[in-house]
């Protein structure tokens, strides 16, 4: 999974299709957390140099603040849906 072309246009999005991208948004996360410990572990095993070690976690470090952004822009998306979704007399 990489980081992917992403509309932050909800204006036609159900909450059902909101919260289907949480849910490819947690994948990626997960993801990139997986190569992030193996990037360390190849680094560890000498596999690569400092350098290339350097160069990739500063991708990482970026890729995970896009997903950590998107994160935010879905969370309330999710919060917006959702309390448009409540009984008026309440």
């Amino acid at each position: 999974m990489t980081m992917t072309q992403w509309s932050e246009d909800f204006s036609t999005c159900s909450l059902e299709d909101v919260l289907g991208q949480q849910v490819e948004n947690r994948a990626w996360s997960k993801e990139l957390r997986r190569k992030a410990n193996a990037l360390v572990n190849s680094r560890l095993a000498n596999d690569i140099t400092l350098d290339d070690y350097v160069a990739n976690r500063k991708v990482a470090h970026e890729e995970a603040a896009e997903c950590r952004r998107r994160a935010n822009i879905l969370d309330s998306q999710i919060q917006q849906r959702s309390v448009r979704s409540l009984p008026r007399d309440l």
